[in-house]
């Protein structure tokens, strides 16, 4: 199985495959409206002006797992990530990206590219080590997603090359992308 077999629905509900995708480099987020890392569509709205061209696109997933910050209709999503941020990069359907009901494009990401772990030595992680112990302890130590925002590289060929996980910024990875492209 490849990337490149799994079908999405936009955020208008089109199911498209990702094969439309085929030969571009990607960054594939899970994104939310509510959460302490939204001001990082500011950051990945800059990369997709600065990058997105016809070899680099960023796919911004909702999702409402964490602490129900992504409680809106898809409607409302476009139109807050859009009236806000200037949003121009593709948003699709609201997703789960991990537990049982989990969308497959998640499945494949963490399977291909799983948490890395904690550095309780960085105050990143002791806090959202904390945060997922008392609120998500199922998925603690496995190689789900642990918050909104975690970036996931894909190159050209379809392959994950890297895993960010939420705290790391979007400029943080520009030179991750541009290596690619």
């Amino acid at each position: 199985m490849s990337i490149y077999d799994i079908n999405v629905k936009n955020i208008d509900g089109e199911e498209i495959s990702l094969k439309e995708y085929k030969g571009k480099v990607l960054l594939i987020v899970n994104i939310a409206s509510k959460c302490g890392f939204t001001p990082q569509y500011e950051g990945l709205e800059a990369l997709y002006q600065s990058l997105g061209n016809k070899d680099f696109e960023i796919l911004g997933f909702p999702c409402n797992q964490f602490k129900a910050q992504e409680s809106g209709t898809n409607e409302e999503i476009k139109n807050f990530c859009q009236l806000n941020y200037g949003v121009t990069f593709p948003l699709f359907d609201k997703v789960e990206v991990r537990g049982p009901n989990s969308h497959p494009l998640y499945r494949y990401l963490t399977e291909k590219a799983p948490f890395a772990g904690w550095d309780l030595s960085q105050e990143a992680h002791k806090k959202f080590h904390r945060i997922n112990s008392e609120l998500y302890p199922e998925f603690l130590d496995d190689s789900s997603v642990k918050w909104n925002f975690t970036k996931f590289l894909i190159d050209k060929e379809g392959q994950v090359v890297k895993r960010f996980d939420s705290w790391i910024t979007p400029e943080e990875i520009a030179d991750d992308i541009r290596a690619l492209l």
